[in-house]
């Protein structure tokens, strides 16, 4: 592996870790090319493969969307995203509610919840 490869293996690594929320492959690119500005979105993507085959990164699908990236090991969690500025929230505290949305006699294996409306920040701003 060169020097190169390890700082943008680094920058992309910086950029997740720093990072709340899930992000798409441009704004990874757009923060990745702070440290290391020959960071291209070849590059990205390779790098983004490489760390999910190893476990590392897991993908957030919206519904409609591209995938969305962060790192693994979060956990079960939710998001919620503001119309407007299009920044992603982490929303806890699903267990047990979703439960009582499944019908008599169903088992739930798994489920998705996407929240969507105004931040805070837009709501004022609004």
């Amino acid at each position: 592996m060169s020097p190169r490869n390890t700082a943008q293996r680094a920058a992309i690594l910086d950029v997740l870790t720093e990072t709340e929320a899930p992000l798409g492959i441009e704004q990874i690119l757009s923060k990745g090319q702070q440290a290391v500005a020959s960071l291209s979105q070849a590059t990205v993507y390779r790098i983004l493969k490489q760390m999910m085959d190893r476990g590392h990164v897991a993908t957030v699908q919206l519904p409609g969307q591209t995938p969305l990236y962060e790192l693994s090991g979060k956990g079960h969690h939710h998001f919620f995203r503001c119309w407007q500025c299009e920044q992603m929230f982490e929303v806890t505290g699903c267990e047990g509610l979703v439960d009582q949305l499944v019908p008599r006699g169903f088992a739930l294996e798994d489920h998705d919840l996407f929240l969507y409306g105004l931040c805070a920040t837009c709501r004022r701003n609004g």
